[in-house]
C-alpha cells in the first residue's frame, strides 16, 4: 500500500491519525500541489476529483475519500478497534463521525478555503461566507461541550475515528482563529487527552 498524502490537509491527517492509532506504518508520496501533478492524467486515474489522500493498494486500485480509506483499514486491520465493535458501537461511532464532520469540520474548511489568500484564483472564494461559516463551527463546539459532560471521547468509552475527526476539525479551527473557549472545559479535557497521544504527531 501507498499514502498519496498532503501535510497541510485535515482530510490525509485523519488517515494518518487512523494508520498511527492502528499502528500501521506504509509508504506515503508527498503531492506537491505547485507542481500540478495533481491535475496530470496519471493523478486523475488515482482520484477524479485530484484531491488527497489517496490509499494506493498492491494490484494498483486505488481508494480516496478519508472515510473510505478508514473504513478500509477497519476492515483489513480490526484491531484496535477504532469504529465500534458491536452494531450500537458502530452506529453511534458512525453518527458522531458524521456530526464532527458536517457540523464541524467542513464549515471550518469552507471558511479556510473562502477566506485564505492561498486560494485566490484557485477556489472561487465569496469572503462573505466566512463569518457564517465560523459562526455555524462556534455554535457546533457549544452544543460539544455540553456532549462531551462526563465523557472522556466523544462516541464511546474508548478513542474512536470520531475523536479523529474532531481533533482535525479544532486543528483546522485554529488556522481560521475559531477555537474552544477557555470555559469549555469539557472540550478543553478532550483535547488534552488526544493530544497527548503518540498518533497526534502522524
Amino acid at each position: 500500500m501507498k499514502l498519496y498524502d498532503l501535510p497541510a490537509s485535515p482530510n490525509a491527517r485523519r488517515v494518518r491519525i487512523f494508520l498511527a492509532e492502528k499502528g500501521l506504518e506504509i509508504p506515503k508520496e508527498e503531492v506537491d500541489l505547485s507542481s500540478g501533478y495533481h491535475h496530470t492524467p496519471e493523478y486523475l486515474s488515482k482520484n477524479i476529483l485530484g484531491r488527497m489522500p489517496v490509499l494506493e493498494l498492491a494490484d494498483g486500485s486505488t481508494i480516496s475519500e478519508s472515510q473510505a480509506i478508514c473504513r478500509y483499514l477497519e476492515e483489513i486491520y480490526p484491531e484496535p478497534p477504532l469504529m465500534g465493535q458491536t452494531p450500537l458501537e458502530r452506529a453511534h461511532i458512525e453518527m458522531w463521525n458524521r456530526r464532527m464532520e458536517l457540523e464541524l469540520l467542513i464549515p471550518l474548511m469552507h471558511a479556510f478555503v473562502h477566506g485564505h489568500p492561498m486560494w485566490k484564483g484557485i477556489r472561487d472564494q465569496v469572503p462573505d461566507y466566512v463569518p457564517v461559516c465560523e459562526k455555524h463551527a462556534s455554535r457546533s463546539l457549544g452544543w460539544l461541550e455540553t456532549a462531551l459532560e462526563g465523557r472522556e471521547y466523544i462516541a464511546a468509552p474508548v478513542y474512536s475515528v470520531a475523536d479523529i475527526t474532531a481533533q482535525c476539525a479544532i486543528l483546522m479551527g485554529k488556522a481560521v482563529g475559531v477555537r474552544p473557549t477557555e470555559d469549555q472545559e469539557n472540550i478543553n479535557a478532550w483535547w488534552a487527552r488526544v493530544t497527548s497521544r503518540p498518533s497526534a504527531r502522524a
